[in-house]
């Protein structure tokens, strides 16, 4: 799968036939500058992009292709030994409250070029049923990571912060926190030329700005109650811009935003979990 963060495929092997799942191997591939860029801008209405979508979603079918060659390769098995890739693609547009998502990547082709049965548009049907498409990840949690006595919550930290609720005597339920890393490292870009803030560096180096922190707080995301989900749509530079006031040192808005996540994520479990 390629994420909200942009940075690459990612890509596992993996055999379900055991009673827990087997990882055989993987592989992850970096998008280069020019294919993040383009996919940056399908997020935002433009010139052509229609076209550009569909030109932009052969060329991950191809790379996606590149990373399932790579996956037989290291686990020495041919394709018709796997029984089917699931290729979520890559989201540019994410709006359930207009009953759709939008994830890109040419199934078709990738199957051609894999020789393998492919399984793709996982998120439209859940916002058909009224849910949100989003995350993803709670059916697996469901069943590899739920416990008879404990209640566990796994936390993903993306582009987009989400979370699983595990009770050990309840329904399981998922749904995304907020930020994750997405504006930490379009901020990182941005005054640093660098796609992430390493080990964390540069907001280490940082304050946390309070005023711009209840700014960010107020947004009414963090409102809503579950199931909930969100992306770049709302979550973007313009986001970030409109509250700041000007004048702040980078590092100190670097340090705010990971507080953001930090927050953010600790306030869903303690108001949902």
């Amino acid at each position: 799968m390629s994420g909200t963060s942009l940075d690459g495929i990612d890509a596992a092997l993996v055999d379900l036939s055991w009673a827990q799942p087997g990882l055989l191997a993987r592989h992850y591939l970096p998008f280069d500058d020019v294919l993040k860029n383009e996919l940056l801008a399908l997020h935002q209405p433009d010139h052509n992009e229609l076209h550009r979508t569909q030109l932009a979603g052969n060329q991950l079918a191809r790379l996606y292709a590149v990373a399932v060659n790579a996956l037989l390769d290291a686990a020495n098995l041919p394709n018709a030994a796997i029984r089917a890739i699931g290729c979520h693609g890559q989201t540019i547009r994410h709006c359930p409250e207009y009953g759709y998502t939008l994830q890109i990547g040419n199934a078709a082709l990738l199957a051609e070029l894999a020789g393998i049965t492919v399984v793709s548009d996982f998120r439209s049907r859940d916002v058909a049923a009224g849910g949100q498409g989003a995350p993803l990840v709670p059916a697996f949690h469901d069943q590899v990571l739920r416990h008879p006595d404990r209640h566990r919550v796994i936390v993903n930290i993306g582009g987009i912060s989400n979370l699983t609720d595990l009770p050990p005597n309840g329904s399981t339920t998922g749904f995304d926190c907020g930020p994750g890393n997405l504006l930490m490292d379009a901020w990182c870009r941005q005054h640093l030329g660098k796609p992430y803030d390493d080990g964390g560096a540069w907001a280490a180096s940082g304050q946390v700005l309070p005023a711009l922190l209840e700014r960010m707080l107020n947004e009414p995301f963090f409102a809503l109650s579950p199931p909930r989900s969100s992306g770049r749509d709302l979550f973007n530079m313009a986001w970030l811009r409109s509250k700041l006031k000007g004048g702040e040192r980078t590092e100190d808005v670097q340090a705010t935003l990971l507080e953001l996540t930090c927050q953010t994520i600790a306030q869903a479990i303690r108001r949902y979990c």
